[in-house]
């Protein structure tokens, strides 16, 4: 059963074919609304295209999903409008030459511009500067990001943040839309030990706040309910198909899946390309 707040997340037989075999296949999800869901397995193995398919970013080529009441692969733009995505390499990186208060600022203009009412729109500007404000702060929070810890609070750049600093700022960026789902890669890329314990124990404190989580790993922690991209290698993958889009190590094949495998759009459809300029905004945080 689904919930207003986080989304159920169902797959079987799931799998995505690229120009280079599969990136991945066979996969079977059953999860709960709120529920912290673990893609594990090693570089390669298809996590990032899982993660971008269940967010609606990639169009599968076999089995069937279901993300919050909506079937995948036909309605990806309704799973696109109930989910954000956290820190993925190349999709939604942060800008290192901005600062933290300058991402907080624009993601807060851009929600308010995309997704507000026309009704919030016509508010006082005061009162918009208010509600920003409290978005903000309601999502840091969340994220256990105090501005105050920061070298230079929040003017502090973000090539200066350390990986765990990034990574809240990041998941907090992802909030403030105030989506169901929440998708991370590579949540514990180049942690220590202590810090990739810190980011877990943030993963599962979104998971309980209601929003389900969906993070990519190379290694999941006790507990959490783990979905594996680890396969043998069929004949039909034999010669080195793996996923060309995982960002662990590489940016450009994320690109080329992401090319081939996304929904085409109608450029002649006005509903098309404004929900395409929308989430493209939204995803990117770049106006």
């Amino acid at each position: 059963m689904d919930s207003p707040h986080g989304a159920a997340v169902i797959a079987e037989g799931l799998g995505l074919k690229g120009p280079y075999g599969w990136a991945f296949r066979g996969v079977d999800i059953e999860a709960e609304p709120g529920s912290l869901i673990a893609v594990e397995g090693p570089s390669g193995s298809g996590r990032t295209c899982l993660l971008l398919a269940l967010t609606g970013r990639m169009r599968t080529s076999e089995g069937e999903a279901e993300v919050a009441g909506h079937r995948l692969p036909k309605q990806l733009a309704g799973v696109r409008r109930i989910s954000a995505l956290g820190p993925v390499p190349g999709v939604s990186e942060l800008d290192p030459a901005l600062t933290v208060d300058e991402h907080l600022r624009e993601r807060a203009l851009l929600q308010h511009r995309y997704r507000g009412s026309f009704r919030a729109l016509l508010r006082p500007r005061a009162e918009r500067a208010a509600a920003a404000r409290a978005r903000i702060d309601a999502a840091l929070e969340a994220a256990g990001l105090e501005l105050a810890t920061l070298p230079k609070k929040g003017r502090t750049s973000v090539r200066d943040l350390e990986r765990l600093e990034a990574l809240r700022l990041s998941v907090a960026l992802g909030l403030m839309g105030g989506p169901r789902l929440l998708a991370v890669d590579d949540a514990d890329l180049k942690l220590s030990g202590p810090e990739r314990d810190a980011a877990w124990e943030l993963l599962r404190s979104v998971a309980a706040g209601g929003v389900t989580t969906l993070a990519v790993c190379s290694s999941a922690p006790d507990g959490v309910l783990t979905v594996s991209t680890r396969r043998e290698s069929g004949p039909e993958e034999e010669g080195g198909a793996t996923d060309a889009a995982d960002s662990s190590d590489t940016t450009a094949g994320a690109d080329t899946a992401a090319r081939t495998t996304q929904p085409p759009k109608d450029p002649a459809d006005p509903k098309d390309t404004e929900e395409g300029a929308a989430d493209a905004l939204a995803e990117t945080g770049r106006p």
